[in-house]
């Protein structure tokens, strides 16, 4: 018989500033194993504290730490859409990958190998940045099993550029090279929150070839989060969706500490309610990065990045209990 999920830290014995850093205060991965020997582990959460790829402010690295440090106050029932997300499936916090910080190519192979590892028994992994490098290396490994992927990528940023001073592999490459390595569904990916200046038109003519279409950060002053959410439901269908969020996405007033902070973003309202959009698809993994904690204030942007990783638990534990289509408040203000 199965056993019930391992769960969070009990909040009635151990204060949550005092609990263990984990995302979630959720248990780590040894525990899991020592208390449930050979049952399945649904999600594995893994930090990545890797930020050789930016090319402006550093400090991504050190995202990780913060995100799980500002989850403590996660609680067990998500009430904008009836989900239980820690107890609907297991989770376990997998700690830290530690990468070369000097060789940015032996970093991406060692990433994708450790995916490789980790999803091997068929757990679905939430990826905790790092710079938005790790994103080549977790498509690489997600195409293995799936084939080709629709990239759902919220992001200030087209991150479709060539090379920076020569490298191919920054922060700025990564759905370029994914493109052309075949990685990425041409016809179902697409960029959301895109704005601030660009280095000539040829970046968004060279973006549509890579086979990305774009919903702009002002597009939400005048649709509906409903609208851009049916129209992402339209495009992504029913392929496998990776879904990659730069912190960056949002506003800086809502995201400070970050790398490359570009003036009008998103709100996290915004944001939280377009992933609850994404319930009842395929999405087969998951990534936060770009939270660059030195430039944080009262984890201001760790809380809004940890509360984008409750969110995708969320949507996997729905899956898990056979819920198809958004479901709670939100599903029901979403229409779709």
């Amino acid at each position: 018989m199965t056993s019930q999920p391992l769960g969070p830290a009990d909040y009635s014995k151990t204060p949550r500033y005092a609990g263990p850093p984990t995302f979630g205060l959720l248990p780590r991965i040894d525990e899991v194993e020592a208390e449930r020997p050979g049952e399945k582990i649904d999600v594995k959460v893994i930090g990545i504290p890797f930020d050789a790829g930016v090319s402006y402010r550093p400090g991504a690295r050190f995202g990780p730490a913060h995100i799980r440090q500002s989850s403590k106050l996660l609680r067990p029932y998500n009430q904008a859409t009836n989900v239980h997300p820690f107890t609907w499936q297991q989770v376990a916090d997998c700690g830290d990958l530690g990468v070369n910080p000097f060789d940015i190519e032996e970093a991406i192979t060692t990433v994708e190998a450790n995916a490789d590892a980790m999803r091997a028994d068929g757990a679905k992994l939430l990826t905790l940045g790092g710079d938005h490098t790790l994103a080549l290396p977790n498509l690489r490994s997600l195409h293995k099993t799936h084939g080709k992927i629709a990239v759902l990528h919220f992001d200030a940023h087209l991150d479709t550029w060539d090379t920076y001073f020569g490298a191919p592999y920054t922060h700025g490459t990564p759905f370029r090279r994914a493109s052309e390595e075949g990685l990425i569904d041409m016809t179902a990916s697409m960029h959301i929150g895109i704005r601030g200046p660009l280095y000539g038109e040829k970046d968004l003519e060279d973006d549509e070839v890579l086979g990305f279409q774009i919903i702009r950060s002002d597009e939400y002053q005048f649709s509906s989060v409903q609208d851009i959410v049916a129209r992402m439901r339209g495009r992504l269908g029913d392929a496998p969706v990776y879904l990659s969020v730069d912190i960056d996405v949002l506003d800086p007033a809502a995201a400070p500490g970050t790398g490359t902070p570009e003036a009008g973003g998103m709100t996290s309202r915004e944001l939280l309610n377009s992933i609850r959009g994404l319930q009842g698809l395929n999405v087969v993994g998951a990534e936060i990065v770009e939270v660059a904690p030195a430039y944080d204030h009262a984890e201001v942007t760790g809380l809004a990045a940890a509360h984008v990783g409750y969110e995708v638990l969320s949507l996997w534990a729905a899956e898990n209990n056979g819920v198809t289509a958004p479901s709670g408040p939100a599903g029901d203000a979403l229409g779709v």
